[in-house]
């Protein structure tokens, strides 16, 4: 793979914003929100049930349920009205391998699904530090094959994920791809955490603009779900995987995320392989801010974007 610091950056397109003087609509309630949350010092269930808690509340889109379904681990499956027959999302929800679920992030996946007009799977997948790499993405492989073997095309299927399950959304490609299983249509990768190694500009120079995670967190939760394993794996580092064949991808990225040069090095080696990739920077927004959709009007607009994408994308293959 081409090594990025010798890669010209390229014409990155700006998410819309909503800055005003003040600053993104919404973000200064977003921001007091976050400063309310207790310490991450508690052990991982009550963080679990923290977390759940925290996020449940946001709500479904209007006219959307979901029903648990089997994807060799339970799963819960969003429809709605007006979706495509052959198209679906394979969710991966974030949470640092350690946390979140489909309850935490129900709200979030089914007002993606409806921008999308597809269902969607949302996957429980084991999560660490009980199961460490490469259970939560065993779990993925598994529930990627049972989606084909209910009858849904490849390229009608997107995976996406946030933070971590961005991470894990790419990683689950580039096993897909070694074990000569189709490749899915689309992927989009919300903030994702694809670098454990923890070493990249961003880490440090946003740390102080990012109330949603930092460095120490990140590493507390990266060594948890390593557990002693080469950080630069691939398949936990997938930034570190060979990138051909990539399908259709779009990233989101804030500019005040701590996370930022996990999506800037990626995007980059990707498009040095000519890769279809877009990413998308955000002015002012912060790690996930996708799920604050209730409060910010950015959020709600990042995820009609990428709805509309991926709508885009499938007609290409699917009129």
């Amino acid at each position: 793979m081409p090594d990025p610091s010798d890669f010209d950056p390229p014409e990155f397109e700006d998410g819309p914003g909503s800055e005003t003087a003040q600053g993104p609509e919404g973000m200064d309630v977003v921001r007091a929100l976050l400063a309310q949350r207790a310490p991450e010092t508690a052990d991982w269930a009550t963080r679990r049930q923290q977390m759940d808690a925290f996020v449940a509340l946001a709500p479904l889109a209007e006219g959307w349920r979901t029903d648990e379904v089997d994807l060799g681990r339970p799963a819960e499956r969003h429809s709605g009205p007006q979706t495509h027959p052959n198209r679906a999302i394979l969710y991966l929800h974030g949470g640092g391998f350690c946390i979140g679920s489909p309850v935490s992030h129900r709200g979030l996946i089914s007002q993606i699904a409806a921008a999308a007009k597809a269902e969607a799977f949302a996957l429980d997948y084991r999560l660490a530090p009980e199961h460490p790499f490469p259970a939560g993405l065993d779990d993925a492989v598994e529930a990627y094959r049972r989606l084909l073997a209910m009858g849904l095309p490849p390229g009608g299927l997107a995976i996406a994920g946030d933070s971590a399950g961005g991470g894990l959304a790419l990683a689950l490609f580039h096993r897909l791809k070694a074990e000569g299983l189709p490749a899915p249509g689309a992927l989009i990768l919300i903030s994702p955490w694809l670098d454990l190694t923890l070493t990249a500009p961003s880490y440090e120079e946003r740390e102080d603009l990012d109330p949603m995670v930092s460095k120490a967190s990140l590493q507390a939760y990266a060594d948890a779900y390593i557990a002693g394993q080469d950080p630069k794996h691939p398949g936990i580092s997938p930034l570190f995987a060979d990138h051909s064949g990539l399908p259709p991808t779009l990233i989101h990225v804030g500019t005040d995320e701590v996370l930022f040069s996990d999506s800037e090095t990626f995007a980059r080696a990707a498009l040095a392989l000519d890769a279809d990739v877009q990413l998308e920077i955000w002015p002012a927004m912060i790690h996930v801010w996708h799920i604050f959709y209730p409060l910010m009007p950015d959020a709600r607009q990042a995820i009609a974007w990428a709805g509309e994408w991926l709508i885009r994308r499938w007609n290409r293959v699917q009129p």
